[in-house]
C-alpha cells in the first residue's frame, strides 16, 4: 500500500508526496526567501517569482488566450491555460482538455465523485489535497494572508485579493455591452444575466408571468395571494412593498424624507427612481441592447425592448389563446374578439 503524506505549509498548495519524499519537499521552504510582497507579506526565493506574484493584486487582466480569447492576470497563468487548447489529456466524460495527467486524473473525480482526502479533526473529505490545507485552517484558525491596509486576515490569497478593491475601488471586471465594471466575476456573471439577457427560467404560478431571478417571482406572487406585509404604525393600512408604506407615510402622515431632484425638484421615495429620473435629465443611457444598438436609461426599459429580438410571447387572450409579445396588443385584440364572440370586455 503507498502512503501519501501532505505539505502543511501554508506557503504550499497542498502537494502530496510518497512515503520519504516529504522531507526533500521541504527544502524548498527552507530557501532563504528575500523577497518580500508588500501587499500580502508573501515571500518568494527570486524577483522573478514576486514579480509574477504582484501582477495577481492588481486584478489587470493582461494576458490573453489567442485561441479562446481568455484573459490572465500573469503570463505564466496564461502559458498554461493556452496549453489546455493543444494538450493530449482529454477527459472522456466532458471532453475537458487538461494540462497533465495528474491534472486529468484530479479533474476526474468531479465525475467519479471520489474524495480520497481526509480532515484527520473532523472526517470531511475532499477530492484535491490543497483542498484539505484550506479546510485545515477553519480547525486552526490560521489565517496567513493578511492586509496591509487594515488589520483584516483570511484564509486564502483568493479572498485577500478580493478584500484589497475594496481599498483600491479596482473594478477590473468590464461588461462588453455596456460601461458598468465590477469587482468581482460574480458581479459581471450576474450583471449579464439580469441586465443583457432574456433569459427568464422563473414561472409565476397563478398567471404564467415570467421572472429572470426567483425573488422577483416570489415578490410578483404576493399581487395574487393579497398578502401585505407591510403595515403602517398610524393608522390600518397595509401594503405589498415597503417603498408603498414608504409614501404612504410621506404623504399620509408626514413623516419621512423626500429625495428631491436638484433640477427640477421633483420629489422621489426611492433613490433608484432620483437616478432615473436625473439621467433622463442629462440624457445618459447606460443600459445597451445585445442584439442592436439601441440605448436606455432603466434595465426596466431595456427588458421591454428585447422582447422584439425574442420570439417569447408571454401574453395571452383566454377566449382564444392567441399570443402576444406586449401587453397593450393583446388589450386591443381582447376588446376585438369578446365583441366578435358575444361577451362584453372586462
Amino acid at each position: 500500500m503507498l502512503y501519501l503524506s501532505v505539505c502543511l505549509s501554508f506557503t504550499c498548495t497542498g502537494n502530496c508526496f510518497a512515503e520519504g519524499h516529504l522531507p526533500v519537499h521541504d527544502i524548498v521552504h527552507n530557501l532563504e526567501k528575500q523577497y518580500l510582497c508588500t501587499v500580502c507579506d508573501k515571500r518568494f526565493t527570486s524577483k522573478r517569482y514576486l514579480t509574477t506574484h504582484r501582477e495577481r493584486h492588481t486584478g489587470e487582466q493582461l494576458y490573453p488566450c489567442d485561441q479562446c480569447g481568455k484573459n490572465f492576470s500573469s503570463q505564466i497563468c496564461s502559458r498554461l491555460h493556452m496549453n489546455s487548447h493543444r494538450s493530449k489529456y482529454e477527459c472522456t466524460e466532458c471532453h475537458k482538455y487538461c494540462q497533465g495527467s495528474r491534472a486529468l486524473a484530479v479533474h476526474m473525480r468531479s465525475h467519479s465523485g471520489e474524495k480520497p482526502f481526509e480532515c484527520t479533526v473532523c472526517g470531511k473529505r475532499f477530492s484535491t489535497s490543497g483542498e484539505v490545507v484550506q479546510h485545515s485552517r477553519i480547525h486552526s484558525g490560521d489565517k496567513p494572508y493578511k492586509c496591509h491596509m487594515c488589520d483584516k486576515a483570511f484564509r486564502q490569497s483568493a479572498h485577500l485579493n478580493r478584500h484589497l478593491r475594496v481599498h483600491t475601488g479596482d473594478r477590473p471586471y468590464k461588461c462588453s455591452l455596456c460601461d458598468k465594471s465590477f469587482s468581482q466575476s460574480s458581479g459581471l456573471r450576474t450583471h449579464k444575466r439580469l441586465v443583457h439577457s432574456n433569459r427568464r427560467p422563473y414561472q409565476c404560478p397563478f398567471c404564467g408571468k415570467m421572472f429572470k431571478t426567483n425573488d422577483k417571482m416570489k415578490f410578483h406572487v404576493r399581487i395574487h395571494s393579497h398578502t401585505k406585509r407591510y403595515s403602517c404604525r398610524h393608522c390600518l393600512d397595509r401594503f405589498v412593498r415597503s417603498d408603498q408604506l414608504k409614501r404612504h407615510l410621506l404623504v399620509s402622515h408626514n413623516e419621512g424624507t423626500w429625495l428631491v431632484c436638484n433640477i427640477c425638484h421633483k420629489k422621489f421615495v426611492r433613490s433608484a427612481n432620483l437616478m432615473e429620473h436625473v439621467r433622463r435629465h442629462e440624457v445618459v443611457k447606460p443600459y445597451v441592447c445585445s442584439d442592436c444598438p439601441k440605448c436606455f436609461y432603466t434595465v426596466r426599459e431595456l427588458n421591454a425592448h428585447q422582447v422584439v429580438h425574442s420570439e417569447y410571447k408571454q401574453f395571452c387572450c383566454f377566449l382564444c389563446n392567441k399570443s402576444f409579445k406586449f401587453k397593450n396588443c393583446v388589450k386591443k385584440h381582447f376588446k376585438r374578439c369578446s365583441d366578435i364572440l358575444g361577451f362584453s370586455s372586462v
